[in-house]
């Protein structure tokens, strides 16, 4: 299958990596990126939080920070596409440089800051298209606003009405404080009031709540999160953020920069914490695998730690909107190879 992104991709590689990314958005806007034959197959299709999943694999949050290209993303063949980091007011984020390209490495750096459009206008724009496919919002805090709370259930009030599901993300390394959100005190509070204001706003049938989990976790703080989840009735989380971490493999020029690190190195990290997080909550809650999945092997190991979905981002970095059709199509010839007759029934089978 001719791929276009093979042609452009050497003159992608010659710009700015975030001004690489705001092409790419007004090209997908545009209808400038060819919609492709999409792969599909009844082994991927299953139903989640009651709602009906055609495959496993969907767009990490981050690209799409803006809700500008979701429909777009949807016809390349994702299974639901995760829109945001979303904070209540407009905010810039860091200076620039911020986003880092690692190519020796096959991962990226970025220290963007939830630079994003707002709220309203990321409702406005949800609002004005039509409600098909799956889509998930995931919510921040304005990096000047002492309340956190109140900015996550800001957010909630605002786009509960408006998508398939919420995440709360606690885990981003570019924002002061953020991650201290994850402890246990703080964080049943924050989840307490977000699940009250998701009542007042969707008393019926509430939008499902998820939350975003970093990979640089303790033992005893991955413990309080899975009771904390538990508890409060949260309806999964997804493994994991970037990390801060730099393992000693980095061969990039850019490996020192500061941020989050995401792509290939992430991957065994953060299948660790999703293989912890499915033991630690005995699988009571869907999780969603992210972190260095470039393949149908990156994804279907996910899975069997625990995953229920997957995600990416940094791979179409390095590959192109493609790469998805790749996994699911290998991902299909993996369960069927190890007699899986759906996706289901390979959720957690490391655990077995």
């Amino acid at each position: 299958m001719f791929d276009p992104y093979c042609i452009a991709a050497p003159f992608i590689r010659l710009l700015n990596p975030e001004t690489a990314h705001g092409l790419v958005i007004c090209a997908l806007q545009a209808g400038l990126v060819p919609r492709p034959t999409t792969f599909e197959s009844p082994l991927l299709k299953q139903i989640v939080w009651g709602r009906s999943f055609t495959n496993p694999v969907g767009l990490a949050a981050g690209f799409d920070k803006n809700a500008q290209a979701i429909d777009p993303m949807l016809a390349q063949g994702f299974g639901f596409v995760e829109v945001g980091s979303v904070t209540p007011r407009a905010q810039a984020g860091n200076a620039r440089p911020r986003l880092f390209r690692l190519s020796c490495d096959n991962a990226v750096i970025n220290r963007l800051g939830f630079n994003n459009d707002g709220i309203e206008e990321v409702a406005s724009r949800l609002e004005a298209r039509e409600r098909n496919g799956i889509v998930g919002v995931n919510l921040g805090k304005n990096k000047d606003t002492e309340d956190a709370i109140s900015d996550y259930r800001e957010g909630m009030l605002r786009l509960a009405p408006l998508a398939d599901y919420l995440v709360i993300n606690v885990s981003s390394p570019n924002t002061p404080g953020l991650r201290g959100l994850q402890s246990r005190k703080p964080l049943q509070a924050l989840l307490e009031v977000v699940l009250q204001a998701r009542g007042e706003v969707t008393p019926e049938n509430p939008p499902p709540l998820l939350l975003k989990i970093a990979p640089d976790l303790g033992d005893e703080e991955k413990s309080d999160i899975a009771q904390v989840s538990l508890e409060t009735g949260i309806d999964g989380l997804i493994a994991t953020n970037t990390t801060i971490e730099r393992p000693q493999s980095l061969n990039d020029s850019n490996a020192r920069e500061i941020g989050g690190l995401s792509g290939q190195p992430l991957l065994e990290p953060s299948t660790r914490v999703l293989f912890e997080m499915y033991k630690l909550t005995s699988g009571k809650i869907p999780l969603i695998g992210v972190g260095g999945v470039a393949s149908g092997a990156d994804a279907y190991a996910k899975i069997r730690a625990g995953a229920t979905l997957v995600q990416f981002y940094s791979a179409l970095i390095f590959h192109g909107p493609a790469r998805v059709q790749t996994i699911k199509r290998d991902l299909a010839g993996l369960l069927a190879a190890d007699g899986f007759s759906s996706i289901s029934q390979a959720i957690g089978a490391d655990h077995s």
